[in-house]
């Protein structure tokens, strides 16, 4: 039961003007314009006078609700009714008529009630009369209904998909011989309205129009409610953008484990042919439930996809990624249209929203629970930043060369594995005009400069723009010497590339090319998602070994924690004491009965743990000295 607060403004001929009285109208919720049953002036004024004044005070796409009330029906023993209906047929706005007396209070409640119902059930957004059929914007509104609860997407509601829309929307489901009774009555009435004992569309759409036409809106109106639906039939602003959802200064937005496995289970739903890639047709129809096709053309070029183009299922949760990322209100809306809410029954998409932790917390803590990185990427033109995107999607230059200039895109996302976990690199190019960078521009996790090595003016760019802005900041950044398989020039600038990065304490240059037989080489973009999720590691004097075990080919700062151990293992106190353990141990004679001997493996046992203390018990000191 629904409490409603109700305001009745009583309207006096003899003491309002015409100005107070269309105030009140254009202020309506409902309207009940009252007659007397004993009086035939007062039932054709109705048509004369008061509907078309009410139509004169009201927006012709938003009428207002009607109610007839006949009044003093305890002076007369006849009915009204015949003489009303034909008004009723000829006004769509009337949703009812009443019957009642003042007097003895006959019908009274009842004649509130249905003002209410008027109000909160209102037949006009759902149903034409004259037509007899449910309006285009009810049937587009139940159809993506329809859709959406059919989890499998076999075109049928299946007994557990009704059960689940039937709690979802009713908080109860259906006993078994009443399910069964709904598809007798379907069966009945409309050909091909059940199919595999399941529920088709057009048996969907036709209970609903039976409940309109039997008078039981609020059946049809609680289902378009619950999915979110306003009073006309829109999507509401409050169902698509939760107001819950706050994001701090330096914080991202990433998508949570269950968002993730709600959209596995759309990109199943839709990927009919099981070939784990989203075709054209595949992809128009998941997005049937949108009011418009959210992805462009340019998303094939964002993303991964396999030989014919098309969405790889990879590329599809990596879309998904970055639009999260970057545009979160966006992302709240898309899986506001997917039905994410009620699928997952939670409150709202907000749910499906991660927002991590301030990224100063990070670098005081050393560590990141974070799973998307940005990488800005900065080159003058022609330096082949949209290549090296393209590469990092497996993209080589002759599949590059084949994508029109018109679907090129700025973004490229992708996964890469950082000491076996999957993490998402994001790959966003920069305009090359420097002098005028946003915010937006140097908001990143990393910088990749990207420089020509076979154009000798290319490398200049990247130096000036790491000085002008990333050279005081604790952003780290790697340089790009693209086209390597070209014949290297040397670099018009004061420093080589290489004296360039040992003097800010950069990696050295990385070459790179993405003109190659097969897809181009990844290791690159697992370089630069490690030094993006441990910034606290590049450019210190002192970094914990396994960091730059993974980097070795980077590391040249000869004071890190990797280079000391390298210095140690190879120093010769250490190459002493190998030697003597190798000549007392592993050089001997080994003879058949030492290998059965206890002793002898016990000496072996002893060494090589004697080997291992020392190496760790530097390595300790290493530790304390940082």
């Amino acid at each position: 039961p629904m409490t409603v607060p109700t305001h009745i403004v009583d309207y006096s001929e003899a003491e309002q003007t015409d100005e107070q009285l269309s105030s009140e109208i254009s202020k309506a919720n409902v309207i009940c314009i009252v007659y007397a049953v004993n009086n035939k002036k007062s039932i054709e004024k109705v048509t004369s006078h008061w509907i078309p004044l009410i139509n004169d005070n009201t927006a012709k796409d938003s009428r207002v609700p009607v109610i007839l009330v006949g009044n003093k029906s305890d002076l007369v023993e006849h009915s009204s009714m015949e003489t009303i209906l034909p008004v009723m047929n000829q006004y769509t706005e009337i949703e009812t008529c009443v019957e009642c007396s003042a007097k003895n209070l006959k019908n009274i409640s009842e004649l509130f009630y249905y003002a209410q119902k008027a109000v909160l059930h209102p037949t006009g957004p759902l149903y034409c009369p004259e037509e007899k059929r449910m309006k285009p914007a009810c049937i587009k509104a139940l159809t993506r209904i329809f859709k959406v609860s059919d989890l499998d997407n076999d075109g049928i509601l299946n007994d557990n998909e009704l059960n689940f829309f039937q709690r979802t929307c009713f908080n109860a489901p259906l006993a078994s011989q009443a399910l069964e009774d709904v598809k007798n009555v379907v069966r009945k009435n409309v050909i091909d309205g059940v199919c595999d004992n399941g529920l088709t569309l057009k048996g969907f759409l036709f209970l609903h129009t039976l409940f309109i036409q039997r008078g039981r809106h609020e059946t049809t109106w609680t289902v378009l409610r619950r999915f979110g639906y306003d009073d006309d039939l829109e999507l509401h602003q409050d169902y698509l953008f939760p107001l819950t959802l706050k994001i701090p200064p330096d914080c991202t937005t990433e998508l949570n484990h269950n968002a993730y496995l709600f959209l596995q289970s759309v990109f199943d739903k839709h990927d009919k042919d099981r070939d784990c890639a989203l075709s054209p047709e595949e992809l128009k129809d998941l997005f049937d439930v949108f009011p418009y096709m959210p992805w462009g053309l340019d998303v094939n070029n964002t993303v991964c996809t396999n030989d014919e183009g098309w969405i790889t299922y990879q590329g599809y949760l990596s879309q998904w990624t970055l639009t999260t990322y970057l545009d979160v209100q966006r992302c709240l809306e898309y899986l506001g249209y997917l039905g994410y809410s009620i699928i997952s029954e939670q409150e709202s998409q907000a749910a499906a929203i991660t927002v991590t932790r301030d990224k100063k917390i990070d670098l005081q803590k050393k560590q990141t629970q974070r799973s998307v990185f940005r990488c800005n990427v900065f080159g003058d033109s022609g330096s082949g930043k949209s290549g090296f995107l393209q590469a990092f999607l497996g993209r080589n230059l002759t599949r590059q060369n084949i994508v029109s200039e018109e679907h090129m895109s700025y973004y490229a996302i992708s996964t890469a594995y950082v000491y076996g976990q999957e993490k998402y690199l994001l790959l966003h190019e920069v305009f090359p005009d420097f002098d005028v960078l946003s915010d937006a521009d140097m908001a990143c996790d990393i910088v990749c400069l990207v420089y020509d090595a076979s154009n000798p003016h290319s490398f200049e760019y990247c130096a000036r723009v790491f000085k002008q802005y990333f050279m005081d900041t604790k952003t780290p950044c790697m340089m790009i010497a693209a086209k390597s398989d070209l014949q290297e020039t040397k670099q018009l600038y004061s420093l080589t590339p290489l004296e360039f990065c040992r003097k800010h304490k950069m990696p050295p240059p990385q070459a790179f090319t993405c003109n190659t037989a097969g897809a181009p080489c990844k290791d690159i973009y697992t370089k630069l998602t490690t030094m993006a999720m441990h910034p606290w590691v590049v450019g210190h004097s002192v970094v914990l070994g396994p960091i730059h075990a993974r980097l070795r080919c980077m590391c040249t700062c000869n004071r890190c924690t990797f280079c000391h151990l390298q210095n140690f293992i190879n120093s010769e106190l250490v190459q002493t004491v190998k030697a003597k353990l190798y000549t007392a141990i592993l050089s001997r004679h080994v003879t058949q009965a030492d290998l059965k001997s206890s002793a002898f493996w016990l000496r072996v046992s002893v060494g090589a743990t004697v080997f291992a203390v020392l190496g760790f018990a530097m390595y300790r000191v290493l530790l304390k000295q940082r």
